[in-house]
Order: C-alpha cells, then sequence, then structure tokens
C-alpha cells in the first residue's frame, strides 16, 4: 500500500508540473504542445509515436500501481521509488530552468538556447526525467506489459532526442549548440 501511495505521489507531482507548464504556456499565448505539429516524412512519425508512447505508458503505468501485484525485492523497488522521485525532480527543474522555451515536440518558434541550471549537466535533463520515473516505476511494479510499454515510450524519447531535438538545435543554434554538445553529454555528465 506505502508503493502505491508514493507512487501516485510521483505520478502526480511529474504529470502535474508538465500539464501545469502546457497551461500557463497557453494562457500567455504560447504552444507548448507542438508534437507533430508543422512536420512531414520522418520528423512527423517518430512525434506521432511518442505521443503514442506517452499515453500508452501512462495507461500502463496506472493499472499496474492499481494492480500493484509484483512483490518483487525490496531494495530494488525502494530504488525505484528514489529513481522515479529523482526523474520527477529533474523533470521539474528542467521546466523552471527552460521557462518560456520549454516546449513538447520540436519548436516551430523562436526559443532560447538554455544552457544553465541543470542544462549544464545535461543537454537533455526533461527527457532523462522522464526516462527516470518511467524505469522507477517499473521497478516497483514490475510487470510484462509495463515492461514493454516503457521500453516503447524510452525508445521513442530517445529517437525524439536524436532524430528530431538535436537536429534541430543544429540548424537553430549552429556553432553555439556544436560548442555546447563539445561541452556537455546528452543525458549526464560534462566531457
Amino acid at each position: 500500500m506505502w508503493f502505491q501511495r508514493f507512487a501516485w505521489a510521483v505520478l502526480a507531482l511529474f504529470y502535474g508540473c508538465y500539464f501545469v507548464k502546457l497551461l500557463s504556456q497557453r494562457r500567455r499565448g504560447i504552444r507548448a504542445n507542438q508534437l507533430g505539429s508543422g512536420k512531414s516524412g520522418a520528423a512527423f512519425w517518430i512525434e506521432q509515436t511518442l505521443r503514442l508512447a506517452s499515453v500508452a505508458v501512462v495507461g500502463a503505468e496506472f493499472i499496474s500501481i492499481w494492480l500493484n501485484r509484483w512483490a518483487g525485492p525490496l531494495c530494488l523497488r525502494l530504488v525505484g521509488g528514489l529513481a522515479a522521485l529523482a526523474g520527477a525532480g529533474l523533470f521539474y527543474a528542467a521546466v523552471l530552468t527552460m521557462k518560456d522555451s520549454w516546449r513538447a515536440g520540436v519548436s516551430q518558434d523562436d526559443t532560447a538556447l538554455v544552457t544553465g541550471g541543470v542544462f549544464q549537466w545535461s543537454r537533455n535533463p526533461a527527457f532523462l526525467g522522464f526516462d527516470l520515473v518511467y524505469l522507477g516505476l517499473l521497478a516497483m511494479f514490475f510487470n510484462w506489459p509495463l515492461c514493454l510499454v516503457s521500453l516503447f515510450a524510452l525508445a521513442s524519447l530517445h529517437l525524439q532526442i536524436v532524430c528530431n531535438e538535436e537536429p534541430a538545435m543544429a540548424r537553430a543554434f549552429g556553432a553555439q549548440y556544436a560548442q555546447y554538445q563539445q561541452a556537455v553529454r546528452r543525458y549526464w555528465g560534462r566531457k
């Protein structure tokens, strides 16, 4: 029962941050959800796949937490809980640091290149936050459907970064982004 309450709280923090940011930007006239918008070809399909994976993983997480059928080792469940909480915190820090530059999907708007705060340690801290939440919840409530959907979501996030986000950043910010790539790793750490 404790694991379920903890997981619900992490999900409320994580998805609450996501939706509050979307709504607050919408109120200021910023269209933050740009998944698939204005794109074609592979970029469009990668973002649509990411959208599908994001919805599927939420459903699988909710069902898995609700059923709470896995009785794995306590230490694994605790590590999973810490990973999920760290992921939610990292996502929250990324969203706060990006301010009005935060978008879901590759932006068609002019935004700033954010390299301060948590972005000093990760070029993609919001994506890393998603990864940690997904993996943490998987460790806490392991079942094969959740595992498969989580892996699908992780792969979709990685494709979004490598195929859409990084090329778009290189086009938008040129040498400044290339320099940033040389200094900071994709997921975590300085080079």
